[in-house]
């Protein structure tokens, strides 16, 4: 079984109430249930949320939010007690094999296709996935904001870093990615259910603290995460003045 989880928190310090924000026409969180609704690989499609008025509108829309605690610290924290909810309760089956693919909650234009191509390899074998776009320009690869990744022959993760990296010996930064195929992060997860209870009981890592990333305290521990090249990105909203954007790039 695979289930959609979307983790959609009230109180975010950047964009309060940013879930409820109207996107040409309807909530955020309403657009992006609709979005992951339609991925084909999905056997079912849950919000996580901290606050009644997000539920709301969930139920409204035909869906059904999970309450959990404001204090979570990530949304892969949110992921893990909502499915854990969602288990002693009955509604999903206790099965270790089971996969939570953590939809973002904050692009409402989300491809459905994406949230397929990355369910498609999740086998039983796989502990963790994301997703990877290939970088195209100096600006993406030299951006701190832009994660890159280095991959094993196995497309499996080996590092995460807002650094480009590997250094280019010789050649302009301006041109290193005309030289090696550079790769960024696309933030679609996917856990497998045991792997998700351990990775969320795991200490903040010195590599996690150093760049800010928590797929580096995974690494750190020892697990394995699946790269899965896509095609598909969506406009974040992570501030009032993405909004239009987004509307942009649906057009």
């Amino acid at each position: 079984m695979i289930v959609g989880i979307i983790p959609a928190r009230y109180g975010s310090t950047r964009f309060p109430g940013k879930p409820l924000t109207d996107i040409g026409g309807k909530p955020m969180i309403q657009r992006v249930l609709e979005q992951a609704k339609l991925a084909q690989k999905l056997d079912a499609v849950f919000v996580a949320t901290d606050d009644e008025r997000i539920v709301a509108v969930v139920e409204a829309a035909g869906g059904r939010a999970v309450m959990t605690r404001t204090e979570l610290p990530s949304g892969t924290d949110r992921c893990q007690e909502a499915y854990r909810k969602l288990v002693a309760d009955g509604t999903l089956p206790d099965d270790a094999t089971n996969y939570v693919i953590n939809v973002q909650g904050d692009e409402p234009f989300l491809n459905p296709d994406q949230i397929d191509e990355l369910a498609i390899v999740l086998d039983g074998s796989v502990e963790l996935a994301t997703q990877m776009a290939p970088v195209e320009s100096a600006e993406v690869l030299l951006s701190a904001s832009e994660v890159k990744i280095i991959m094993n022959a196995r497309q499996e993760a080996l590092y995460f870093s807002r650094q480009p990296i590997p250094y280019m010996r010789g050649v302009d930064p301006m041109s290193w990615h005309q030289h090696h195929a550079y790769h960024r992060h696309v933030g679609l997860y996917a856990y497998r259910a045991d792997i998700l209870d351990k990775i969320t009981q795991l200490a903040i890592s010195p590599l996690e603290q150093a760049e800010s990333l928590e797929q580096l305290r995974w690494l750190e521990a020892g697990f394995c995460i699946k790269l899965v090249e896509t095609a598909h990105t969506a406009q974040a909203v992570d501030e009032p003045d993405d909004v239009e954007k987004a509307l942009r790039s649906a057009l």
